[in-house]
């Protein structure tokens, strides 16, 4: 009875986190489309090279922490569906996630290399490891496809597997949203220069998104790491057998 009750509370506090996780969410794709669109000029394709860049940041945050934040919240908050249905959502939003990942590194590549002066690639410790968050992240979308939808991978390495795929979908999620952060703050002083610390609007809206950016994925980690609001077996996975020396056996 005790064991039942306390996971009803356990998954009352899930609930609200998750629905104030969407909320800041939302918040961090409506404050990246205000500072991108308002005020630094809007946004355009190859034409305006300089306002093709905007798309970067937007769709950056949409993509690395929006939409990967809820993929790797799925099993949890979509509790009582069956597993493979699960896994096709999860994989559906780190495709729609992988697919703003992609525009936006065009639109970077592009502002820098169609510029009239043109500015060089990969110079800085934001693009290191924003790169290195996307590789990692394409990595991972491709070893969890072959693990898990995949037909003929055996079970014992999807069991042997699973706890490294989760650890690395946390790791990326977190590499991700530091990259952001380093993104903002390198915007801001090239763009500003020493009017930077007179806090301007542009300084304020991107601090701002700075700070919520990082309440949701403090939020995101908390939800997806905590063993309370773990998903449990519905009854027919459970009879599922595992190799013996399955690591989740």
């Amino acid at each position: 009875m005790d064991s039942h009750v306390n996971q009803q509370q356990d998954l009352q506090v899930f609930t609200v986190g998750f629905f104030l996780a969407q909320l800041l969410g939302v918040l961090c794709v409506a404050l990246a489309g205000a500072w991108s669109g308002h005020y630094l000029g809007g946004f355009a394709w190859q034409s305006v090279p300089s306002l093709q860049f905007n798309y970067h940041p937007l769709f950056m945050v949409i993509g690395l922490v929006f939409l990967y934040g809820d993929a790797i919240l799925v099993y949890r908050v979509m509790r009582n569906e069956r597993k493979k249905i699960l896994k096709l959502i999860h994989a559906g939003l780190h495709t729609l996630a992988f697919i703003f990942v992609v525009v936006a590194l065009k639109a970077v590549f592009d502002s820098h290399n169609l510029a009239a002066n043109p500015i060089p690639n990969m110079y800085s410790l934001h693009s290191w490891l924003g790169l290195a968050a996307v590789v990692l992240f394409s990595l991972q979308f491709v070893c969890g496809f072959v693990s898990y939808l995949f037909p003929g991978v055996s079970q014992y390495w999807r069991a042997w597997y699973l706890p490294v795929h989760v650890y690395f979908g946390v790791v990326i999620y977190v590499l991700g949203i530091g990259a952001c952060l380093m993104g903002i703050t390198e915007k801001l002083i090239f763009s500003l220069k020493s009017d930077y610390k007179d806090l301007p609007g542009t300084a304020v809206l991107g601090n701002i998104l700075g700070v919520v950016l990082v309440c949701f994925g403090i939020l995101i980690v908390y939800l997806v790491t905590t063993p309370q609001f773990k998903r449990q077996s519905l009854p027919e996975e459970e009879n599922l057998q595992l190799t013996p020396h399955s690591p989740i056996n």
